[in-house]
């Protein structure tokens, strides 16, 4: 891949945008790669979750203009949706991070721009260090955001909020977007506060995890109707499934689960 790492330790896949000297601008190439990383993680079934992260001192100053500019035919094409999603490549580098069935974590420093945000906003989870910044500067460029934000910033902060970020692309502090409800939490030590997290994660079935975010992303917009029968069926996966035996065994024994691979 073009400027994106992918390195798994620990049963932890770390994703990390490498172009520290334009601050991590993204390029079409590394658009494509992001999906390609994501459809990656998918496929892993020995992944207990996934840290999004940028090389040097910023996440993602957004879309380098100057090199996507160069290849005006590309972004066209890019802009074409797929059928199988409905979401095209630009917006695949984002959503694809909700189809990845283990929690996805942003480790934020620096500045977090534009289409950054917006991969930030994809991810499950989102850690910040105090001095990160954040802007959803496309109206700077008289373009709005198309990189899957539309769907993102709806289940994090109010509408009202939403519209003037996009409106006037100003930027904002760590303190600032935590309020709004659009980071999980500021941080001084934002990666030490991920693997916190993944560690409570590990210690839970993997087929269960991968089942509540299943449950949520497939129910967050929907009535109780539509909701319920999700539900369901998510949890007759589990009481069929290996790892559901596992926990049960050893809650009721008072020993450590020992789980083995994601069967979701």
């Amino acid at each position: 891949m073009t400027n994106i790492d992918y390195e798994v330790r620990d049963r932890v896949a770390y994703v990390r945008l490498n172009r520290p000297e334009k601050h991590n601008g993204l390029t079409l190439d590394m658009i494509d790669d992001l999906a390609k990383a994501a459809d990656r993680a998918s496929k892993d079934a020995s992944l207990r979750a996934v840290i999004l992260t940028g090389e040097g001192p910023s996440f993602c100053s957004g879309l380098d203009f100057a090199s996507a500019g160069k290849e005006r035919g590309r972004i066209m094409r890019n802009l074409i949706p797929k059928r199988s999603s409905a979401a095209n490549n630009f917006q695949a580098a984002g959503w694809a991070w909700r189809t990845v069935p283990v929690p996805v974590i942003a480790v934020i420093d620096g500045h977090c721009f534009g289409g950054g945000l917006q991969i930030a906003l994809a991810a499950d989870f989102r850690y910040a260090a105090p001095g990160a910044d954040f802007s959803i500067m496309e109206s700077r460029w008289g373009l709005i955001p198309d990189m899957s934000l539309s769907a993102s910033i709806s289940q994090l902060t109010g509408i009202d909020v939403a519209k003037r970020l996009t409106m006037t692309g100003e930027t904002f502090s760590a303190e600032q977007a935590a309020r709004w409800g659009l980071i999980t939490e500021v941080n001084d030590d934002p990666m030490a506060a991920a693997h916190e997290f993944i560690d409570l994660v590990k210690q839970r079935s993997p087929d269960a995890v991968a089942a509540s975010k299943s449950l949520f992303e497939n129910t967050w917009y929907n009535g109780s109707r539509m909701s319920f029968p999700v539900e369901q069926a998510l949890q007759i996966k589990l009481l069929r499934g290996r790892n559901s035996e596992i926990a049960r065994k050893a809650g009721i024994a008072g020993e450590t689960p020992q789980f083995i691979d994601r069967q979701l």
